[in-house]
């Protein structure tokens, strides 16, 4: 049964989301976004069906929230009445315990049902000129279901099963929140701290794989993952304090020249990257 969507953000995140549902899927797809020549882009070339109007609000099946965090809150606190009873009302956000605690702070102001959602996938790139459909093959998606109907739940999964994800994984936003500060959060802050050595600006002709493997996210959306980081801020702490806690031994044994304390690190290392992938 074809349904109404709507899409708000169309960064890349959002435009790859309009992309992959008008891709796999028979469903209209409408778009909402501050920038105008964005949303002319998106009609131009398929990914929307059109401009969301306070209409479309009233009668969508669901709404995809896919800008930041403090932005997503603040539509649903403006448009979270216009919306019809049993909306699904689902976000793509980084971090899932603000979005889910706001949202839950909410309750009252509509009748819509809320599934906190998160696309595993992205580019080193922004802006709806780099959404692509493709980037959601294969790849996980997070649903945080915040006590939503198990109906609701379901449909979120269904929609990302149609865009392409490989798999489902179901999570609480404290788990989503903890792991999540391990598994991206961290890997960004240290493709950044790697980058800013001064020999960076030397490395053309010396490196290989590493380097790119260590600094690809260093090209990062400045806005967007401060806020992330900040309103992460326990959970990438604790990650930050055991990196710092393993970069120390590393030192400590290099600077004391002990070979057999550094062969048993990288040992360990070894061990743990093997078992689990």
């Amino acid at each position: 049964m074809s349904k109404k969507i709507i899409v708000v953000g169309l960064g890349l995140i959002g435009g790859s989301i309009a992309k992959a549902i008008k891709l796999n899927t028979d469903h209209t797809v409408l778009g909402v976004d501050v920038n105008e020549d964005t949303l002319l882009d998106a009609c131009s070339c398929g990914a929307i069906d059109g401009k969301a109007g306070p209409k479309d609000l009233r009668t969508a099946d669901m709404v995809y929230l896919c800008v930041y965090p403090e932005s997503a809150l603040e539509f649903v606190k403006t448009h979270g009445t216009e919306l019809k009873e049993n909306c699904i009302l689902t976000d793509a956000c980084g971090i899932k315990g603000e979005i889910c605690r706001g949202v839950k702070e909410l309750q009252g102001t509509g009748n819509y049902v809320f599934v906190a959602g998160h696309p595993m996938a992205g580019k080193e790139l922004s802006g709806f000129a780099a959404s692509d459909a493709g980037i959601f093959i294969g790849a996980s998606y997070l649903i945080a279901p915040c006590g939503a109907p198990e109906w609701a739940v379901q449909e979120v999964a269904a929609l990302a099963k149609s865009m392409g994800f490989g798999q489902v994984v179901y999570t609480t936003p404290e788990q989503h929140d903890r792991v999540i500060a391990f598994t991206s959060q961290l890997p960004h802050v240290l493709a950044c701290s790697y980058v800013m050595s001064p020999r960076c600006r030397e490395h053309q002709g010396f490196s290989a794989g590493s380097y790119r493997d260590v600094s690809r996210v260093a090209n990062i959306n400045e806005v967007l993952w401060s806020r992330l980081f900040l309103d992460n801020r326990n959970d990438l702490l604790l990650e930050l304090d055991e990196l710092l806690k393993n970069l120390t031994a590393f030192r400590a044994a290099i600077d004391e020249e002990n070979e057999e304390q550094l062969k048993a690190l990288l040992r360990s290392a070894a061990e743990i990257k093997r078992e689990v992938g």
